[in-house]
């Protein structure tokens, strides 16, 4: 729970959260190092100073430390992680649904866990589908559009193969699709990402939520001009949101475009960890101000309302999460590292 200075409970779902081993110990090639490494670079460059990590600890973690960084020095309430598994790169996967779902299960009722599918396995992706809704009961799935897989080095949201997972997911109430359209990290190319392909699928599937994280940067405009009119469409500050602290006009010039094109009921928090840890995240933003001239200029602000939405409350609505009923949970919940 985040407490305002002036003492008020705001509810913290961490949207866009991760659990992996990008350990030399479990690297398949020199892509699993360039992987890891861009990562650590993005880390390293937009972190406070005092809130580095060493690069042997960011590589793999625990799940003790990730509990603590979330929600004992962090202020998150629940945490979505997301998996991501670039077999290609890493010999037991970067971050699979089987690792994230027994890191999950120590800590109840703080993790949703999302599941991931590639639809260039054809027939097989439709039988993983099945298999993580019905050991996992899953919600949301995250999707890589320019993973590598054998030749390939990406796929689109309209191939016609990802429409059979898509018309899947929706049968079986996986109703929320969280896809990377952000920055490329190498060795993944660049237009592999590129976001027009979201404009068909949410069309076409209006019984889904699409959730672009990373807001299609560096293709915001892009973005915003198909979000704006896609009832379903909705953005993640996952890399967006720590520009707040390097180059706050940036991310002040990003924000009030989000606001102004999609809206604050359709903004997503997202600490992006272990890239960065949400408390001087979620502290920042809570005392984030928008520039008076962005604000004239956009006809929009940064409001504690916006803000209670943004860091929880959309997020909550999206996957059903009673906040109220969340909350007493949480609050008659034992502290799992203090109890073991």
């Amino acid at each position: 729970m985040f407490i305002t200075p002036t003492g008020e409970e705001i509810f913290v779902v961490d949207g866009h959260t991760h659990f992996w081993d990008g350990s030399p110990a479990n690297q398949l090639n020199i892509h699993g190092k360039q992987f890891i490494d861009c990562f650590y670079a993005y880390h390293s460059s937009l972190s406070p100073k005092d809130k580095l990590w060493p690069k042997d600890q960011f590589e793999k973690y625990s799940a003790e430390q990730m509990y603590q960084d979330l929600f004992v020095d962090g202020p998150d309430d629940m945490a979505i992680v997301q998996s991501t598994y670039l077999t290609e790169f890493y010999k037991n996967g970067f971050n699979t649904i089987d690792r994230n779902a027994e890191m999950a299960k120590k800590y109840k009722d703080r993790f949703i866990v999302n599941g991931a599918f590639d639809p260039r396995d054809g027939e097989r992706a439709l039988e993983y589908i099945h298999y993580m809704k019905e050991t996992f009961g899953i919600k949301g799935v995250k999707l890589y559009t320019a993973e590598w897989k054998g030749d390939s080095r990406g796929w689109k949201l309209t191939d016609p193969n990802a429409y059979r997972c898509f018309e899947l997911c929706a049968k079986l109430g996986i109703t929320n699709i969280h896809v990377h359209k952000g920055p490329t990290i190498i060795p993944l190319d660049k237009d592999a990402f590129d976001v027009h392909d979201v404009d068909h699928a949410a069309t076409d599937f209006q019984g889904l939520n699409f959730i672009i994280e990373h807001c299609g940067l560096p293709r915001l405009d892009d973005f915003c001009w198909i979000a704006v009119q896609e009832t379903n469409v909705f953005g993640g500050l996952a890399v967006a949101l720590p520009f707040i602290h390097g180059r706050p006009r940036y991310f002040a010039e990003v924000i009030s475009e989000l606001l102004f094109w999609v809206g604050e009921d359709k903004l997503l928090f997202g600490s992006d960890y272990a890239i960065w840890t949400p408390r001087w995240l979620v502290e920042k933003f809570w005392n984030f101000e928008l520039p008076e001239d962005l604000k004239q200029e956009h006809g929009v602000d940064l409001t504690p309302q916006a803000k209670k939405k943004i860091l929880g409350l959309n997020a909550a609505r999206l996957y059903g999460v009673d906040v109220e009923a969340q909350k007493a949970k949480l609050a008659k919940a034992p502290h799992p590292i203090a109890a073991g």
